[in-house]
């Protein structure tokens, strides 16, 4: 015997308590799922599927974590039934929202007094990347980050640094001393020799200008390295 298909229901008929807009005003933000937030974004789903639904797939195919969703294209959230490029640019930008907010959060964390704090003050910038972005983090006498500055962009194994620029930014921001902080994409923490050479470069370039580097932090979206938590600088 054939199995008779799902019949789809439209949201618009879903008892009031459950529709995603309905529940947020009358229950909360934080009552809302996240599949249901972001149906919110999507609006409507398609004709055979509610927003609701198709969110709870998207989110089910990236293991339930919206950083994984974060990382999509535009591009590929269109392959999605349902979700024309205007829904696809709105989902990403609401993401891309969310992980500005954490930036901003992070500027409390400003004072530098550990790896941890450049981990924390890093992470949202770099951390989840899938090509090796360098920066450079100039500090003052009281070691407050002043100024964090992308010095290269690489692709998924490496990046080229060019000192004579990392130090003419230290200058131009008065930096006392310096951070070295880059990411590795493939998630492992160990730096490379290469990472090592480079460091010992920086250190010896910014003493004949009495600058300090005090560290040199590889990040990942899970952990971290610090050169000198572990005696290398």
């Amino acid at each position: 015997m054939e199995k008779e298909p799902v019949k789809y229901i439209s949201i618009k008929n879903w008892s009031e308590e459950d529709r995603p807009r309905e529940k947020l005003l009358h229950k909360g933000k934080r009552n809302l799922t996240k599949a249901e937030l972001v149906a919110i974004l999507l609006g409507s789903g398609s004709r055979n599927e509610s927003a609701v639904s198709l969110s709870q797939r998207i989110l089910q195919e990236q293991n339930d974590r919206l950083k994984k969703m974060a990382k999509m294209s535009v591009q590929e959230l269109m392959r999605y039934n349902g979700i024309g490029e205007a829904k696809a640019i709105s989902i990403t930008a609401a993401l891309e929202l969310a992980n500005r907010m954490q930036e901003e959060a992070v500027l409390e964390l400003d004072k530098v007094n550990s790896s941890e704090s450049v981990y924390s003050i890093m992470k949202p910038l770099i951390g989840d990347l899938q090509h090796e972005e360098f920066y450079l983090i100039c500090l003052n006498n009281s070691n407050k980050v002043t100024h964090k500055h992308p010095l290269s962009r690489g692709g998924m194994t490496g990046t080229v640094v060019d000192i004579r620029i990392a130090l003419k930014i230290a200058l131009e921001h008065n930096a006392v001393s310096l951070i070295m902080v880059h990411n590795h994409p493939s998630g492992k923490i160990h730096p490379s020799q290469s990472d090592k050479q480079l460091t010992q470069k920086l250190k010896q370039a910014a003493e004949y200008l009495d600058i300090k580097l005090l560290d040199h932090v590889i990040v990942t979206e899970n952990a971290y390295f610090s050169f000198a938590d572990e005696g290398l600088i």
